[in-house]
């Protein structure tokens, strides 16, 4: 079914009917009229997308009832799942590898990785495929579309919350007490999910068109698992190459998380942020445009 992206004229516009005879002729000339018109190019998109708020929470809690629908252990997932991961990745990178610790307990410099990885990983892989998880919705009603990828994101952050538990948990065993850098943490995990966000709106419309990028994604996160400094800390690299390793934006990511968590100057790159930063303000504007400039033609080509 094709997709004109239409919806309803903030204006509508008065224009006469087929005239007729009778005593209520003079008024149908002068009925309104609402007239349909695309909404790409209008400044009012934005106003649109503020309209359909409460479709985003909509979206967010659909995603999050079927998540968790018909399951035994149910929100519990969101702890055993990292929980496995973290005992996998402290036994090959400490046990294995005897990568060192930066004088905390491996199991948490793991764990302080871990966490903002699966933030970044899975909100990108919920906004790349959200479109097309969604078709049924972009082809048969008008919204703005952006609305999609960015519902997307909601399931992905309550799974992160869910996940501190575990964080609190470890933490106390192992006596280990935040900083004052923990009130900074709010903003590494907001940088973390409009990095994800940016690039994801790209890829929505990439996958939208190309399904081949369905199976190129995952692919691609199972590789910057081992290019980002999850399992170990950035310093562990010869400081020769830690500049050119602190242009994966993830690397910022994870250290400003890890020392937001775990404190110490050992285990933040200072240059890794900014370019986080760059790439966030860069990817979101050019995801945003190419996600606009698509909007139009994404159920002609799903």
């Amino acid at each position: 079914m094709q997709d004109h992206n239409l919806t309803v004229a903030s204006m509508a516009e008065t224009r006469p009917l087929l005239r007729s005879s009778g005593p209520k002729a003079d008024e149908l000339e002068t009925k309104p009229v609402t007239i349909i018109t695309s909404r790409y190019a209008s400044e009012t998109y934005w106003q649109d997308c503020w309209r359909h708020r409460e479709l985003v929470l909509f979206l967010a809690w659909r995603d999050l009832v079927a998540r968790y629908k018909q399951t035994v252990v149910g929100v519990a997932w969101t702890v055993l799942k990292p929980l496995t991961t973290l005992l996998i990745y402290s036994f090959i990178f400490g046990r294995v590898a005897g990568l060192p610790s930066q004088g905390v307990p491996y199991i948490l410099l793991v764990l302080t990785g871990l966490m903002p990885w699966q933030l970044f990983s899975t909100v990108f892989s919920a906004a790349s495929e959200s479109l097309v998880a969604n078709a049924h919705l972009v082809s048969k009603v008008y919204f703005p579309r952006l609305i999609i990828p960015v519902s997307s994101v909601a399931l992905s952050v309550v799974d992160h919350l869910v996940a501190f538990a575990l964080m609190a948990v470890l933490m106390l065993w192992y006596g280990v007490m935040p900083g004052w850098q923990i009130l900074l943490l709010p903003f590494v995990m907001l940088l973390a999910v409009l990095a994800a966000l940016g690039i994801g709106l790209i890829f929505a419309v990439l996958n939208a068109q190309f399904r081949d990028f369905r199976q190129l994604i995952p692919f691609a996160l199972q590789l910057g698992v081992f290019v980002s400094p999850v399992g170990y800390a950035t310093s562990v690299l010869p400081e020769k190459w830690q500049i050119v390793y602190a242009l994966n934006p993830v690397v910022g990511i994870v250290d400003s998380f890890r020392w937001c968590i775990l404190g110490g100057r050992e285990l933040i790159y200072p240059p890794s942020i900014l370019v986080t930063v760059v790439f966030v303000a860069v990817t979101m504007v050019v995801g945003i445009k190419t996600f606009r400039r698509h909007e139009t033609d994404i159920a002609d080509v799903m």
